[in-house]
């Protein structure tokens, strides 16, 4: 059963109240942040709660049991607390937010409601709005391996055992052709479409330690182009330093050709697709029990 302050009982118990929500957000780096939905600063539980303009939360309800519930808050980049750039590189992603209900003529008076975590963030036209998660909804999260016949494992890591040195070329941008395309220089000679679903990095510059998937690659005059998966939110400047290393479509033939690392593949490339689950016999199609890959 949750304990009450009795000070705030009484006041939840009278005929009117200066109640308010507040927020304590815990990021992944450590970083520890306090907003409220009041026109004022409040300080209780060893920590400042900044009153941002606009920031308020939704409407929420609560059950028994072990329900995925979610609520949202949203607000606006009136603070600098909250900035674009924090948002687009993930620092929110999955922190930490502990939910406080708080007299805020008293913010001694102040219960904690529940703990929940940062799911999804949007942002529009400088506001934002964030999705607050249980931490039941991890239950609803695939748990375990997948069986399939591409690996599942990532390039370089203990499970695939790949030496990423060898990968990895250090060079600088030497042109921005548009949000999503880059021009590299310095990098080495390396065959079209080998850093292809691999990793950019940003050394310096507005986007440093930015990490950005690579969609293609390919050899140009004095240099390389990159395409991007996405394209970036800020652009680089003609120097900046970066780092691409080699990506891998999880497929055997991959594995063996690309990296003789076939002892190490992490699928299971002899089960079935489902386009041959589909078929029957037909007079053409092998079903003989055979493998379906040598």
């Amino acid at each position: 059963m949750r304990a009450i302050d009795p000070a705030l009982k009484a006041h939840l118990a009278g005929d009117a109240t200066t109640l308010c929500h507040a927020w304590r957000v815990t990021r992944g780096d450590g970083v520890v942040l306090g907003f409220t939905e009041h026109d004022h600063d409040l300080t209780f539980a060893g920590s400042t709660f900044l009153a941002a303009s606009g920031f308020s939360a939704s409407a929420t309800e609560e059950e028994t049991g072990l329900p995925a519930a979610t609520s949202e808050v949203a607000g606006g980049f009136s603070s600098d607390t909250i900035t674009v750039e924090d948002l687009e590189r993930g620092r929110y992603d999955g922190a930490r937010v502990e939910v406080f209900l708080v007299n805020w003529a008293s913010p001694d008076q102040h219960l904690l409601l529940k703990v929940q975590e940062i799911g999804d963030v949007t942002r529009d036209a400088g506001s934002f709005r964030a999705e607050l998660r249980s931490f039941t909804s991890r239950l609803d999260q695939p748990q375990g391996r997948v069986y399939g016949r591409r690996c599942d494992a990532s390039l370089g890591d203990q499970r695939c055992r790949v030496a990423m040195a060898p990968l990895t070329a250090e060079g600088i941008v030497a042109a921005v052709i548009d949000a999503g395309r880059l021009k590299l220089t310095g990098i080495g000679d390396f065959p079209d479409g080998f850093f292809r679903l691999g990793v950019l990095t940003f050394l310096d510059g507005v986007n440093a330690d930015e990490k950005l998937d690579i969609e293609a690659h390919a050899a140009v005059e004095d240099g390389m182009e990159l395409s991007l998966w996405l394209p970036l939110s800020r652009a680089p400047d003609v120097g900046d330093r970066v780092t691409i290393a080699a990506g891998c479509d999880k497929s055997f033939s991959t594995c063996r050709t690309k990296f003789s690392n076939q002892l190490n593949f992490r699928g299971f490339p002899h089960v079935p697709g489902a386009d041959f689950a589909y078929t029957y016999a037909d007079g053409e199609s092998v079903h003989d029990g055979s493998p379906l890959f040598k």
